[in-house]
């Protein structure tokens, strides 16, 4: 038997088999094959169509049974993950009335601004632990005010994760992971925050049916069956963000475990159970999936965008170089890289620098002693940096750093990366080989928020290697301070 798992996101939909037994991945495979198009009519605005994402899931789990060979009528149960703080409104036969309004759609900013000022930073920030900013609320509140016609037709309101559960069971519902991660959660009160609604002049009513994320929130229906090939009466036992759902794969789930990755941009997302925060624009803070009456498990999330895109332009503009050949060249040049810094925020403001748009920088550069090597360290090095400047700013928000848990990619597959954050920060970096299909089809096999066993098989079959802090602490830290300065020289002269 197996369990499946669905990763919506916003350039793809993933589709994953676990063996329901021993836990072991099987496969995953993504539609389509090339990136789905987002519209922009409009700049700073990101729609989607919610059907096309029912299109791609019912060709992906096809595919994966398909290529692997396993038998639809096999699956066990579902769990879904899906791209964070989108809109999807339906009428009252569930049709969408509009393109989802999607995570990294901008047009709400000013009006989560405004909400934020008027409503006050205490009451936003003791009880949403967020700025209602550009979320769903908010996105909601622009369809009010812009598409009142559209509004006066809503039945309810979703996440994308809630549309593709409805499309597969045709039960509407959602988690208070997932309307925290729209800013629609209080945590003060532990239920929806209908005051936030009612700013907004937002019927509460719009708001579905809630479900614990480990909990059966339906079963797939005949048409559900007839176009993806599953048996009909499969459970949905899983749902969540892709944030807090790639951090289940990674096995981060207690207070000090920190969840990170390093593709293009990086995020570090860690567990606290402290709900006190002093950050209301470069942290934000969403329910965890283990989150429940009886443990208040948030997930603090920070950005930096200007990670991996960093190492990857060099990489473009290095004829015929592999990030292997660029990691061996590094790996000649000493900690430090001879004095050069590079401040590797090139992609668009970061919020964790008060949405200061710096760009890239190299400092300090020598042309008659600096090589190509010393270019690739330093730029690891200060992809790193940027990640312990972001660690940083979470300890001082609250949060304790005992582990990092981060998947198998490409920063962490260099040993100058891994190294470089560990020994700064002083603890363990374990890497994973997982994704996030993988985990919401593990977890879709969690019974009664009973983690013991899945945390038990994502180690037995995912874990690859640890890094270790290393014992010449002090030439990194001394890096690391010089690095600081020259961020905060290119900060002041910003100002």
């Amino acid at each position: 038997m197996y369990f499946l798992g669905l990763d919506v996101g916003s350039s793809s939909v993933k589709a994953a088999l676990v063996e329901s037994e021993s836990g072991k991945s099987v496969l995953s495979v993504h539609e389509p094959k090339n990136e789905m198009s987002i519209s922009s009519i409009k700049n700073d605005w990101a729609e989607q169509d919610p059907n096309l994402w029912w299109k791609y899931t019912c060709l992906a789990i096809k595919r994966v049974c398909k290529e692997s060979n396993v038998d639809p009528k096999k699956i066990i149960s579902i769990g879904i993950s899906y791209q964070m703080h989108g809109l999807v409104i339906v009428d009252s036969n569930g049709e969408p009335l509009r393109d989802s309004i999607i995570w990294c759609d901008s047009r709400a900013v000013d009006i989560g601004n405004k909400a934020y000022e008027k409503l006050g930073e205490e009451k936003c920030m003791s009880r949403l632990l967020n700025s209602p900013g550009n979320f769903t609320a908010s996105k909601l509140k622009w369809v009010k005010e812009n598409e009142p016609d559209i509004y006066e037709k809503i039945y309810k309101y979703m996440l994308p994760g809630d549309y593709i559960a409805y499309k597969l069971t045709g039960e509407i519902n959602t988690t208070r992971n997932g309307l925290s991660e729209g800013i629609i959660w209080d945590y003060k009160e532990n239920k929806t925050a209908d005051w936030l609604l009612d700013f907004y002049g937002i019927d509460c009513s719009l708001t579905p049916e809630i479900v614990d994320n480990f909990s059966n929130q339906g079963s797939t229906n005949i048409n559900a069956s007839e176009q993806t090939g599953l048996n009909i009466g499969v459970p949905i036992t899983y749902r969540a963000g892709d944030q807090p759902n790639n951090a289940l794969a990674l096995n981060v789930f207690d207070d000090g475990e920190v969840a990170a990755s390093g593709g293009t941009s990086g995020v570090i997302y860690s567990i606290t159970n402290n709900i006190n925060s002093k950050e209301p624009s470069r942290i934000n803070h969403f329910a965890h999936v283990n989150y429940n009456d009886d443990s208040k498990s948030i997930g603090k999330l920070l950005c930096i965008n200007g990670a991996g895109i960093q190492y990857r332009w060099l990489r473009n503009h290095s004829v015929g170089k592999s990030y292997e050949k660029m990691n061996e060249q590094a790996s000649s040049i000493s900690v430090g890289s001879d004095g050069i810094s590079v401040i590797p925020f090139g992609n668009g403001a970061e919020r964790m620098l008060n949405n200061k748009n710096i760009g890239t920088h190299i400092c300090n550069i020598n042309l008659n002693k600096h090589s190509h090597g010393h270019l690739y360290r330093s730029a690891l090095e200060g992809i790193a940096f940027s990640f312990m400047y972001g660690m940083e700013i979470l300890k001082n928000d609250n949060a304790a750093i005992n582990v990092i848990r981060a998947g198998n990619d490409n920063l962490f597959r260099s040993e100058i990366f891994a190294n470089t954050v560990s020994t700064l920060i002083g603890h363990e970096i374990e890497i994973y080989n997982t994704t996030g299909a993988f985990g919401a089809a593990r977890a879709s096999g969690v019974l009664n928020n009973d983690l013991n066993s899945f945390r038990e098989k994502i180690t037995k079959n995912d874990h690859v290697m640890t890094f270790l802090p290393l014992k010449n602490r002090s030439e990194y830290e001394d890096a690391y301070s010089r690095w600081k300065e020259d961020l905060q020289g290119i900060l002041n002269n910003k100002k």
